[in-house]
């Protein structure tokens, strides 16, 4: 009988340290805009990567389409499900304030990306200044055109905070330092559709004779507006710039229909959500001078809690094949 109650005891002890290491592992969700196309795909690769080398249980959840309502859903699912971290990239800051300040009373930590406004959140972080990644599609576009001219913008939507800041960034670089280049319209929410993008390029370009350019922020918007400057036969006298995974543009590129762009590694964002969200499981403070993998050293800013820094990557016919070959 003594031998049997230790070897119960000792399974006990055996089961409660198994137990007690699982409870160790943080678990993660990180809420994207869209699932299944190549930026966020290449996201998640970071996301998988980097929770294997820190020990953090994160995956990543992609919405069947770009609506607000589909990641308030998703986050609830998450806070039901009681993870330590929840991760979003907004498709709209208003619309998630509330569920994310349940989040967070619940205890859970919240880590943003593209998400400057939020304020219920730990810390968004961004890999490019909204102006400086504004301005750099501003100026090579203007360098492209050559002279005076119109151009269009798409974003992603409406409501998704950081595309109409780079858009307000390059409206206004364009505005003060080339007046003779004209903005037709305001700016299209489409571009996380290459379907939407496509119509609404064929539909301008019908409209706008003198229309040189398009200046898509949103990885599908340089691929759909790409096309339809291809039906048309306007390589060469329309330019298509902005963000895009440089697999899926990388024929555009070298056929000349896609000019090019800026970027930074979706990939790299994704492995900087899981470090971010284990630093807070951990206690870790992030302040001035902080390391972070992926970011380099920091100056947050502890009102807004926004991390910025820029690291960008350009993406033109000398480099997209490379860029292509990681995945992106």
């Amino acid at each position: 009988m003594t031998k049997l109650i230790g070897i119960v005891s000792g399974l006990a002890m055996a089961l409660g340290v198994a137990t007690a290491a699982q409870a160790e592992d943080p678990t993660m969700g990180v809420v994207v805009k869209i699932g299944g196309i190549p930026w966020f795909n290449a996201m998640e690769t970071g996301i998988k990567e980097r929770g294997a080398e820190l020990g953090v249980d994160a995956t990543m959840i992609g919405p069947t389409s770009a609506d607000p309502a589909l990641q308030v859903r998703a986050i609830e699912d998450l806070i039901a499900k009681g993870v330590d971290v929840i991760g979003v990239v907004p498709n709209d800051e208003a619309a998630l304030e509330p569920v994310l300040q349940k989040a967070r009373d619940a205890g859970i930590k919240v880590v943003a990306h593209e998400g400057p406004g939020l304020n219920n959140v730990d810390w968004n972080f961004e890999l490019a200044s909204s102006t400086g990644f504004g301005e750099a599609h501003a100026k090579l576009l203007a360098e492209k055109i050559g002279g005076p001219g119109e151009y269009a913008v798409f974003v992603g939507s409406l409501t998704v905070p950081l595309h109409n800041a780079w858009a307000d960034a390059a409206i206004a670089y364009l505005e003060e330092n080339h007046p003779d280049i004209k903005l037709v319209g305001e700016r299209y929410g489409v571009a996380e559709n290459v379907d939407d993008s496509r119509t609404t390029a064929l539909d301008l370009i019908a409209a706008h004779p003198d229309l040189k350019g398009f200046l898509a922020f949103g990885s599908q918007g340089p691929i759909g507006a790409g096309r339809a400057v291809q039906e048309r036969r306007k390589v060469g006298e329309i330019h298509v710039l902005g963000p895009f995974s440089p697999g899926q543009g990388q024929k555009l590129v070298h056929d000349g229909v896609i000019s090019g762009g800026y970027m930074w590694n979706p990939a790299e964002a994704g492995r900087v959500f899981v470090t971010v969200g284990k630093m807070l499981v951990d206690g870790d403070e992030i302040v001035e001078g902080t390391e972070i993998e992926g970011l380099g050293m920091v100056s947050p800013d502890p009102e807004t809690r926004n991390i910025i820094t820029d690291n960008l990557l350009e993406v033109n016919e000398n480099t997209v094949d490379d860029l292509a070959a990681l995945g992106l």
